[in-house]
């Protein structure tokens, strides 16, 4: 009987307390209803905030590249100053956004500014690939859709990113090549000028004529319509090699045909010199066995 009288009081001190704390909880509620409200109307403005301002950074971005656009601008550059614009915008709606939940603003930038430098600090190779994307966009050494090779990687460049520049590879894969790489190291842009050399290197027999195979090569080249006429192509002995005289064979071409007219010549010179009968000799190697007596 002690038990169950013991239970009882414990059971009732309990209700007593959960019921004192929702009464208490009710009264703060009620005497701070107007800061609770100013609260949750202040969290729905910097929510706001944030969604009108991501849309209107949006805006702001694309109507910057729309206009770089209709300025002929080159499409890489265009990449690179709508991400770089997007970003800033959105640090400003995202600092308005704290300021409106009763954040002070300029503690926030002082945060940021020391964040960003510690954060500079431990990233420098990010803040590097941001410092070359910039000087790729100032010095321009080549543009959306020409075909480079930079960072030891062939490809036409697709776009310019804030950290890294985009290439696409002849077999149609994506390479990603950081900024600092680029600035740093060798730019050959292929694509740069309207006309390219073609470099070919033929090698005949030692038996053949000379003045013969030269004219034969001639006629291929001359037989080619996509060869341009100037400048005037070159062909001439370049070395007397181990088993074979090499002709440098060196025609100028647009840029546009240059892998076309690569592979058709190479195949037609081929062709002919073999209706000529002058030979494309193999590399040879003389072996000489001697038989020593028993």
């Amino acid at each position: 009987m002690a038990e169950t009288v013991t239970d009882t009081v414990v059971e009732t001190i309990k209700d007593n307390e959960l019921t004192n704390g929702v009464l208490n909880a009710g009264t703060w509620v009620a005497d701070n209803q107007e800061l609770l409200i100013q609260y949750g109307v202040n969290i729905l403005s910097a929510l706001l905030i944030l969604f009108i301002g991501n849309m209107i950074t949006k805006g702001i971005a694309n109507g910057v590249a729309k206009v770089l656009r209709k300025k002929d601008m080159d499409e890489a550059v265009v990449e690179f100053l709508h991400s770089l614009v997007r970003y800033l915008l959105f640090v400003i709606v995202l600092i308005a956004a704290l300021g409106r939940i009763g954040v002070q603003t300029a503690s926030v930038v002082a945060v940021i500014g020391a964040a960003g430098l510690a954060v500079g600090l431990a990233l420098q190779g990010s803040l590097s690939n941001f410092a070359a994307g910039v000087l790729i966009v100032a010095f321009r050494p080549f543009k959306s859709g020409d075909f480079v090779e930079i960072g030891g990687v062939s490809g036409s460049v697709e776009s310019i990113q804030v950290f890294s520049t985009i290439l696409n590879t002849p077999d149609n894969k994506m390479v990603v090549v950081p900024n600092s790489s680029v600035i740093g190291g060798a730019i050959t842009n292929y694509s740069r000028h309207a006309t390219r050399r073609i470099d070919l290197v033929i090698g005949v027999s030692y038996d053949a004529d000379l003045k013969h195979t030269k004219a034969v090569l001639t006629r291929v080249i001359e037989a080619e319509d996509r060869i341009l006429k100037d400048p005037a192509p070159t062909i001439g002995v370049l070395t007397l090699a181990d088993s074979s005289v090499n002709f440098a064979v060196r025609p100028w071409v647009k840029t546009d045909d240059y892998w076309g007219v690569y592979f058709d010549l190479l195949q037609a010179i081929k062709e002919e010199l073999d209706k000529e009968n002058i030979g494309i000799p193999y590399p040879q190697m003389d072996v000489h066995l001697n038989k020593i007596g028993s």
